[in-house]
């Protein structure tokens, strides 16, 4: 009887609330996979760096969301665990191997990801005196403060930021195929897929999910059929 009301639940397996969660396991387990089977070499710290970031977001999003989603909230927290350990592999891999400029670029991308940290922090400091400010007011901006699915609100700044996940991707258009790796842009490509359906089931919903979901799996999607093409046909 368990059994069968989970089944039935709203976010059981007969609904793309179970599935678009499940399918974002693939992020984490991407990074544990590689982790564990392929050399550092293949790792791109770009990608991994926003990815953090990216389930950093998301995890809050899985609350805030109805139904709330905690098997999305455990996969991004996963993830994070996961992209993280691939950003220290890098850094160990660049020092290791590139002694004259590899401790410059771990300093770099260490005062970079600092940089953006602050930028987020200064950012969330700061809404709350602008919405309430905004919200006194009328017409556009007064409606724009008090939308769920607005810029004050975890329900804009999650989906939104997935726009950079494409944009890492649109970055690494002619990646050489030997340092892309195939689970990773698999994931990825299939996430997308999946959230552009669960962007309609979710409330509110999220237009704006559904277009960067369709970015991110037409993006992927083109990295991952230059790296079957090259390992699989080409050979």
């Amino acid at each position: 009887m368990a059994l069968a009301a989970f089944i039935n639940s709203p976010t059981g397996p007969m609904t793309t609330h179970f599935w678009g969660p499940v399918a974002n396991w693939g992020l984490a387990a991407s990074g544990m996979y590689d982790a564990a089977l392929k050399g550092p070499e293949i790792i791109n710290e770009r990608m991994s760096a926003t990815q953090i970031l990216y389930s950093g977001l998301f995890v809050r999003f899985a609350w805030a969301v109805q139904p709330r989603n905690y098997i999305l909230a455990s996969c991004h927290t996963a993830n994070v665990l996961a992209q993280g350990n691939q950003l220290r592999r890098w850094a160990e891999y660049k020092m290791q191997t590139e002694p004259e400029t590899g401790p410059t670029a771990v300093r770099n991308a260490g005062i970079m990801a600092a940089g953006v940290a602050a930028g987020i922090g200064a950012m969330v400091a700061g809404s709350t005196p602008l919405q309430n400010s905004l919200k006194g007011g009328s017409g556009f901006l007064a409606r724009m403060a008090t939308h769920p699915a607005g810029p004050f609100y975890i329900h804009f700044w999650a989906p939104n930021f997935k726009w950079a996940l494409s944009i890492n991707n649109l970055m690494d258009y002619d990646r050489p195929t030997d340092k892309i790796s195939l689970s990773m842009t698999s994931a990825l490509t299939l996430t997308g897929l999946i959230f552009m359906r669960w962007s309609f089931v979710i409330t509110p919903v999220n237009y704006s999910l559904f277009a960067v979901n369709c970015a991110l799996s037409s993006s992927s999607g083109y990295l991952l059929a230059r790296k079957v093409k090259a390992d699989y046909f080409d050979k």
